[in-house]
């Protein structure tokens, strides 16, 4: 995909949360880069929301996150859903088939809206 000269907002918003994720979890850029495949120049593009992203690359980014494809477009500031998503993701793996649990009892316990 060619290199934008300005961020289109949504590509601002998927690129800064690829950081959140890489700084969150220690990467460099490089060591992100590598474990994606994506070169470091792109990866850099992405993150400043000036380079357009394919499926792939998402895929191939979140796993080399360790995280859901989703996560990357998941913004935890935009609203309460998002919030809940993102808290989840850091539950650790062995507690999560519980709140799981506890989440579809409560969904299925609310009144029709």
């Amino acid at each position: 995909m060619p290199r934008r000269t300005e961020a289109k907002p949504f590509c601002l918003k998927v690129g800064a949360r690829i950081h959140e994720l890489r700084i969150e979890r220690g990467m460099s850029l490089q060591d992100l880069a590598v474990a994606s495949a994506t070169s470091k120049g792109h990866l850099s593009s992405i993150e400043q929301g000036l380079a357009a992203i394919t499926i792939e690359t998402v895929e191939r980014i979140a796993r080399a996150l360790d995280v859901p494809p989703f996560c990357i477009m998941t913004f935890p500031a935009d609203d309460e859903v998002n919030r809940i998503a993102d808290l989840a993701r850091k539950v650790p793996k062995g507690e999560r088939r519980k709140l799981r649990k506890d989440l579809e009892a409560r969904a299925t316990h609310e009144p029709a809206t």
